[in-house]
């Protein structure tokens, strides 16, 4: 997703902008963003630093599980809402509609939040005071500010509806309804990260990390009550005619009620900081100009880049525009989400870790102005990410079918739809990945231009990739879509690399272009032997065992999905890679560890 640029190399490790066009919600949903402060936590904590104290480090990893029990309660509200709106206009009326409230706090609020208030809430925490009048007043604006927004926003719903969506008739009329019920969501996502940042400054971050597992919890429980309420999909498809207000209080109601139940839990270790907030109104002489003029900076940067979703979410919105359409005939937006939410999980799990870590050695080197060491840090992270990103991207490829079905609810034709989707997005993965190790090296330098400059080139390509899927048939405009976040994927490392080589030289691309060959070759081997074994399972029959239901799905990606695995270690193992020992050898010391002694 676009996000702001940051005004430090150390806050970069946060959001740096992607140049990939793709819609932000997506990545919204699925709980937030770590802060710099708990990065650093890990980062401390995996180098050694002499500042990881055992409660730092007990920090960190109560927030790397936090994370992962967010990630996969999110996947299983997922493939519940499959069970509840899947294959349906409605389902895919109500992503667009939940899609606005992110978008529209990234746009205005987003980029402010994340990018400026951390550092200077970490400077306030300082004083004497421990920053307890600075922050009383930054909350009070925030508060003030996000609830006008809200305000306005919820005003304005039927233009800003018709603005950001292509939806007519009924399908506007559900859609703006819906909007009613989800965009006051824009301001409990500001009260959640305006409070976390105050949580983070003062070095308590595991509430931060575990508030979205409980709305995730909060957001399933209502899903289940849904199909409690009006069965599935499948047995009893919802439809703009005959959906009633109850459906919409309990699918969208619940909804924000998740985000709402995130933000109050927060409250809670707030108050436990012992700062004595207040509502303070005087903003005069408190010091909050400088950040007013930082965030100005930073609001501008964020409406420029996300004013481009709305030209996607327009396009998305294009196959059931109108009351004419039929779910399961023509993909919309569920899919595109589902299937986009799978492609970037190896990019979240493993790039981002990496390139965590690795920002770190890159920072130093720039600060050293050791432009070797610092070209060497480049290639080893992009060695690093690519021995799994390639893999996951053939990964992904292969098994399309099984993980589309994840998400289905239990709908063929709906898991057939996401499977393709999905093949489509597989190919870039791997370039999204590369892309995003480079602009780190960028803002190691404490270059922020060059990533705008790249920005704005990529997202002129990814427009205009978009508004071509537009013109295309109905029933392929979302595939048409996916081409286009491929696309823009697979030249953002290109258009990167010139600006990268022309700042430092040669960083060892021949190396590291050698080293992704290799990884592509045991990949490729791997899902040869995957794609055999997976017609076993009845991947090119319809009906057959994988399309069956979810559980035979997730029998068909365990045993083939560790077969895949097993081939590739084996053949890289067998091409003398170096990287796939550094990747393996802490997990087999792990292993050894907590065998018994013989």
């Amino acid at each position: 997703m676009l996000t702001a640029v940051q005004a430090s190399p150390q806050s970069a490790m946060q959001a740096v902008p992607h140049t990939q066009l793709q819609p932000a919600a997506t990545h919204i949903n699925a709980g937030r963003a770590p802060s710099p402060l708990s990065e650093a936590v890990a980062e401390d904590s995996a180098n050694g630093s002499p500042n990881a104290t055992p409660s730092a480090a007990r920090s960190g990893a109560s927030m790397a599980i936090g994370t992962l029990a967010s990630r996969i309660l999110g996947f299983i509200k997922g493939i519940v809402l499959g069970f509840a709106v899947a294959g349906t206009v409605v389902g895919d009326i109500f992503e667009a509609s939940n899609m606005l409230p992110n978008l529209i706090f990234l746009m205005l609020a987003g980029g402010v939040f994340n990018a400026v208030l951390i550092p200077q809430i970490a400077k306030a925490s300082k004083n004497p005071d421990r920053g307890s009048d600075f922050i009383s007043r930054l909350l009070t604006l925030g508060v003030v500010g996000l609830l006008a927004i809200t305000v306005i926003v919820l005003v304005l719903v039927s233009p800003i509806m018709s603005v950001f969506t292509s939806y007519s008739g009924n399908n506007l009329n559900l859609a703006i309804t819906f909007g009613l019920f989800l965009l006051p969501q824009i301001f409990f996502y500001g009260l959640f990260s305006l409070l976390g940042q105050v949580l983070n400054a003062h070095n308590s971050f595991k509430a931060y990390a575990w508030a979205p597992v409980i709305n995730n919890v909060v957001a399933i429980a209502g899903l289940l009550v849904f199909l409690a309420v009006s069965g599935t999909a499948t047995a009893n498809p919802p439809t703009v005619d005959n959906w009633t207000p109850v459906q919409t209080w309990i699918l969208a109601g619940t909804a924000t009620l998740g985000i709402i139940v995130q933000s109050a839990v927060l409250l809670i270790p707030v108050h436990r900081l012992g700062l004595n907030l207040r509502p303070k109104f005087d903003w005069r002489n408190s010091g909050l100009g400088g950040t007013a003029k930082i965030a100005a900076w930073a609001m501008g940067t964020m409406v420029i880049g996300n004013l481009s979703f709305i030209v996607i979410t327009r396009v998305a919105t294009l196959p059931h525009a109108d009351d004419s359409t039929s779910g399961f005939s023509i993909p919309g937006n569920l899919v595109l989400n589902r299937a986009t939410e799978l492609y970037i999980m190896p990019h979240s799990i493993i790039a981002l870790s990496i390139a965590t870590v690795m920002f770190t050695a890159m920072a130093h080197a720039a600060a050293n102005n050791d432009q070797s060491e610092l070209r060497n840090s480049i290639a080893r992270a992009l060695r690093s990410t690519g021995i799994a990103t390639v893999f996951a991207a053939v990964a992904l490829l292969i098994l399309s079918g099984p993980f589309g079905m994840l998400f289905s609810g239990s709908q063929e034709v709906v898991a057939r739809q996401i499977a393709i989707t999905l093949s489509i997005l597989a190919i870039g993965a791997p370039f999204y990945s590369v892309n995003f190790i480079l602009n780190r090296a960028f803002y190691a330098q404490e270059n922020a231009r060059a990533p705008f400059v790249i920005q704005c080139i990529m997202v002129c390509i990814g427009l205009v990739a978009a508004l071509s899927a537009a013109l295309l048939p109905k029933e392929f405009i979302i595939y048409g879509l996916a081409a286009s976040y491929t696309l823009t994927n697979v030249l953002g490392p290109v258009v990167s690399h010139f600006f990268l080589r022309a700042k430092l030289g040669d960083y060892g691309g021949g190396l590291i272009m050698r080293a992704h060959m290799r990884f592509l070759v045991a990949a490729l081997v791997a899902g040869i032997i995957g794609e055999l074994i997976l017609h076993l399972f009845g991947s090119s029959t319809t009906g057959g065992f994988m399309w069956s239901s979810i559980p035979a799905a997730l029998v068909t990606l365990a045993v083939v999905g560790t077969v895949m695995a097993v081939v590739y270690i084996v053949i890289l193992k067998q091409l003398r890679v170096a990287e796939v020992d550094a990747l393996l050898n802490p997990v087999m010391a792990k292993v050894r560890n907590r065998l018994p002694a013989r």
